[in-house]
């Protein structure tokens, strides 16, 4: 048994006065990409100078404003990263970029070393507030800590003095999720002090949850307290990194933005240290789903994940909200089939709104094809089946034939697993359109009689019947009634139904016939289907075919 009681809650906040439930989400926060940094050191194997640059123009192309470039203290490779995009002029005028630095006197001195040549930097320090940290990691008390934020602050407000370009200040309280929110705010608040924070100097307040502690809703609670707390708002832009360790970051940055946040970090497909950073593209397509524009270049899903997976060397799961390969594709029968009348629907219609069933947005938005909807398996149904048959191969199967070929399909796919769908094609060509059996077609001619009569329609018909060669005579009302007259001393049928249509665009389209067939002496009955450029003879192609599947 689990051993549970090892394990509690870590009781930060109790905030009744909460308003954040009410609110919704109605424009794009400030985007801050940490693929570079946070994203890049929780690679097994990180990037080269090579694939940042590669990275970083991704991230430039997809609207991102605010790119963290890196810790250039850190290593010689995130030294020499800044340095090239600075040496190369690789910075775009619109984007500023951020460096991030513990609050320690020889890191920040060799930041600013990074740093020369820069026209607009967020420079981002930080250090650890959390009880436990406190506690066992630097065995410090709470003025000790605040200090050492001071501290960080203070010397960069000088080096800032001399710098000949602009320094934004970015601060975090690391571990913000496990820090008493009381002595959180005190903390940014001496920071913003130091830095002589306002209105138009304003300090960005970054509250990370490090190491995500509890449910989103206590998250929401820890940023709207803050924000409601601030002694002066309006030099605060609030910002928030949230990581995924309960697999909740996307509903934690939501609900943070109605808890006041302006800004927030994260990755693309939320890569990152254990369970990973927040996904913002997530969070930015769940913006979009909801007509709110995520102010970012979101069309090519498929170029982002190739970049992305070609520079971390790590997939994106099947299943990954939006970018995952089987994300807009349905197996099952009943969702098969809601898919195909709901995209019916909606062209027929000309929606103004998307309105789809099992489908949040349209897939077309993002770069992705129809063609991937449906796929068929053993759990998929009629409607899978005949969405299949119309998108691939342009076959508007009546409704009623729906389950006599998905009874074929679903055999196969029992022994077989999923089928593509030229397997399907093969085998609808084998059940119907080359459909052998006792009756084979030889020579078939129609010719129209005097309107006077009863019958407008002589038949004159060739054809083996048992290997047997036959020729036939049939009037009626029409080539397919008088067909049927002319089988009548073969067979005694009924046609139960009839439809056609057109096989592609233009003069040489061919058509598609398709005959709902019974047999009189037991009731079974089936369809045939038959294609020709004549509609007359694709019709009569397709009673031999409905012939041969009920006389086997």
């Amino acid at each position: 048994m689990l051993n549970y009681k090892k394990y509690k809650r870590f009781e930060t906040i109790c905030y009744k006065e909460r308003t954040w439930p009410n609110k919704t989400i109605k424009k794009a926060p400030i985007w801050c990409s940490v693929d570079l940094r946070d994203g890049n050191q929780a690679l097994v194997n990180p990037m080269t100078i090579e694939e940042k640059l590669e990275m970083f123009k991704l991230l430039v192309e997809l609207g991102f404003k605010e790119i963290e470039v890196g810790f250039p203290s850190a290593s010689q490779i995130e030294f020499d990263f800044l340095r090239t995009l600075v040496d190369n002029n690789l910075i775009p005028e619109d984007v500023t970029i951020q460096v991030l630095c513990q609050c320690r006197p020889h890191l920040i001195e060799r930041t600013m070393e990074a740093l020369k040549g820069v026209k607009k930097v967020i420079f981002h320090i930080y250090n650890s507030t959390s009880v436990l940290q406190r506690d066992v990691v630097f065995n410090m008390n709470k003025e000790e800590i605040k200090q050492i934020a001071i501290n960080g602050t203070n010397l960069v407000k000088q080096y800032a003095d001399d710098f000949p370009g602009e320094i934004i200040l970015e601060y975090s309280p690391e571990s913000f999720t496990g820090t008493e929110v009381d002595y959180a705010l005190e903390v940014c608040e001496a920071v913003c002090d130091a830095w002589g924070a306002s209105k138009d100097k304003k300090v960005i307040i970054n509250l990370p949850s490090t190491v995500e502690m509890d449910t989103p809703n206590v998250f929401a609670d820890q940023v709207e307290w803050m924000s409601r707390h601030f002694k002066d708002r309006e030099r605060i832009i609030l910002s928030i990194h949230p990581h995924n360790d309960r697999g909740t970051a996307t509903a934690s940055a939501e609900l943070a933005l109605l808890a006041g946040a302006d800004r927030i970090e994260g990755t693309l497909f939320g890569n990152g240290e254990r369970t990973g950073n927040l996904d913002i593209l997530n969070v930015a397509y769940n913006m979009f789903s909801q007509g709110v524009n995520p102010e970012l270049n979101l069309e090519n899903i498929d170029k982002i994940i190739e970049v992305y997976e070609r520079c971390c060397k790590i997939p994106v799961h099947i299943r990954h909200p939006y970018a995952g390969e089987l994300v807009f594709t349905a197996f099952s029968g009943s969702h098969q089939d809601a898919i195909n009348k709901g995209m019916a629907k909606y062209h027929e219609r000309k929606n103004k709104y998307w309105e789809v069933p099992y489908l949040l947005i349209d897939p077309k938005d993002i770069g992705r094809e129809y063609e991937a909807l449906v796929r068929i398996n053993s759990q998929s149904g009629k409607g899978g089946v005949a969405f299949v048959m119309d998108k691939y191969f342009g076959f508007k199967m009546p409704k009623a034939m729906h389950k006599e070929f998905a009874d074929v399909i679903q055999k196969i796919s029992e022994k077989l697993g999923e089928i593509a769908p030229q397997t399907i094609m093969d085998k609808f060509k084998e059940e119907y359109l080359e459909k052998e059996g006792k009756f084979k077609l030889i020579n078939f001619k129609a010719a129209h009689l005097n309107e006077k009569d009863n019958a407008d329609t002589k038949v004159d018909l060739i054809l083996t019947y048992n290997d047997q060669r036959l020729e036939l005579t049939g009037i009626g009302n029409g080539p397919i009634n008088s067909l049927k007259n002319a089988l009548s001393s073969l067979v005694d049928t009924t046609i139960l139904d009839y439809s056609e249509h057109s096989l592609g665009n233009g003069s040489e389209a061919n058509a598609a016939a398709y005959i709902h067939l019974k047999r009189n002496d037991n009731g079974k009955d089936t369809f045939g289907v038959g294609i020709s450029s004549n509609i007359t003879l694709a019709s009569v192609k397709a009673v031999f075919s409905a012939l041969n599947r009920l006389y086997k």
